[in-house]
């Protein structure tokens, strides 16, 4: 795999086109942009389209229109994950051979009836820092004849990191935080992969997770900073693994403040939180949308 190794910053902004960008991306994408330019360096757009069932071209037009008129722009061509697959297959081939991945076939709705199983017989289940419950790790020590026969017989599965063996290999991980986690974290950071148990790498319905593509895509394209939102932040436990056990360098990490909607959750694309182009179809500038949301407030109305 080509890695793109440079001096120069390179920084991205890679949203999902399952939906319109809302101002929490807004916020995303003018940071990156404007701290790439501060540090003389490079901005690039990323497409993480893998998800094809959710993922629409109408989408993507109306992400590359509102990043235009917000003022941005950014280096061509655009890398898309759907056009990578094969390379996200090969890393998962790489893992496979170090014996640190599995096919598990139970599937959510039987994780979800063993987790309350459990807890209607008193057991407090452990969660993720999403605080999703963890899987249960029931197939981890299939025979290799029962992984083969379930895979034959035409199980759906999923591919999962051996968490504990992953973690033994590679030791104590850090990253260098220049933004600030939930708690104001900031500095060397102590990352902590376990508490993700075995994350899903690939499945039938998407060939690769978002954990496997964003860590190979920031090599390949020489991404070094990466500037998200604080809901990323205990993932990154997760991306420094990857890093370590694929050979891949790591970038600087700055986790930026997330914009709440007013019942005080984060903006989401599931949830329809008002897009960029609502607010630009209602009269409202550029500069309203920037400043509100370096602000934290709601821009003024217009007509």
């Amino acid at each position: 795999m080509p890695i793109s190794r440079s001096e120069q910053p390179v920084f991205r902004f890679a949203p999902s086109p399952n939906g319109v960008l809302h101002l929490g991306h807004a916020l995303s994408a003018i940071l990156n942009h404007d701290m790439a330019a501060k540090a003389g360096g490079r901005f690039l757009l990323r497409i993480e389209d893998i998800d094809r069932a959710r993922c629409r071209p109408e989408f993507e037009a109306a992400i590359f229109a509102d990043l235009a008129w917000l003022g941005l722009d950014w280096e061509e061509p655009v890398r898309r994950q759907s056009e990578h697959l094969a390379l996200y297959a090969a890393m998962l081939e790489r893992l496979k051979a170090m014996g640190l991945v599995y096919p598990s076939f139970m599937t959510r709705g039987e994780i979800r009836a063993a987790v309350a199983e459990a807890e209607a017989k008193g057991k407090r289940w452990p969660r993720d820092p999403d605080g999703t419950p963890l899987y249960p790790g029931r197939e981890r020590d299939l025979s290799p004849d029962e992984q083969a026969a379930r895979i034959a017989s035409g199980r759906p599965y999923a591919w999962r990191l051996d968490m504990e063996q992953a973690v033994r290999r590679v030791g104590p991980l850090t990253w260098r935080e220049t933004g600030a986690g939930p708690a104001g974290e900031t500095g060397l950071i102590a990352a902590d992969p376990a508490s993700w148990s075995d994350v899903v790498l690939s499945r039938s319905d998407a060939p690769s997770s978002y954990h496997l593509s964003v860590v190979v895509d920031d090599a390949v394209q020489g991404i070094t900073h990466v500037v998200r939102g604080r809901d990323l932040y205990h993932a990154t436990s997760v991306h420094r693994l990857l890093q370590e056990l694929l050979d891949l360098p790591q970038p600087v990490y700055h986790h930026h403040r997330l914009i709440l909607g007013p019942d005080g959750r984060k903006l989401s694309k599931s949830n329809e939180d008002t897009g960029i182009g609502a607010f630009r179809a209602a009269g409202h500038t550029p500069a309203d949308v920037r400043a509100m949301i370096l602000s934290g407030d709601e821009p003024p109305a217009r007509g």
